[in-house]
């Protein structure tokens, strides 16, 4: 197991999760969750740049995304536009959207990352 690392690990999970080249980033939310899908999604992509860069690259290296919303129908464009201006230029990942029941009530997204290392 000594070529796996794992970041910020409570004896629940990691954060994140670096092997074989590639960080596995786990599900991310906002802090501030009194903050809008705008806000709360700011924050959540914030928060993952820190851990993509704990784990030595960052968001042009992503390869994959999976993002929960709230409320779909309500908040779709309003995360999009965020994600949109957040990602690097050409360098979008493979992504699947989908509304979820939330673990908090406050909590409106949701966002993993996979991303290559190095």
């Amino acid at each position: 197991m000594n070529d796996i690392t794992r970041i910020d690990t409570d004896p629940r999970r990691s954060r994140a999760v670096v092997y074989n080249g590639m960080v596995f980033v786990g599900g991310m939310t906002a802090d501030d969750r009194s903050q809008d899908i705008t806000g709360q999604t700011k924050q959540t992509l914030a928060k993952i740049e820190q851990f993509l860069e704990k784990a030595g690259t960052d968001k042009s290296r992503l390869l994959t995304a999976q993002i929960w919303i709230k409320d779909l129908a309500r908040d779709f464009d309003a995360m999009n536009e965020v994600w949109n201006a957040w990602t690097a230029p050409n360098s979008a990942p493979t992504r699947a959207t989908a509304q979820a029941e939330m673990g908090a009530p406050d909590v409106l997204v949701e966002i993993i990352v996979t991303a290559a290392v190095g």
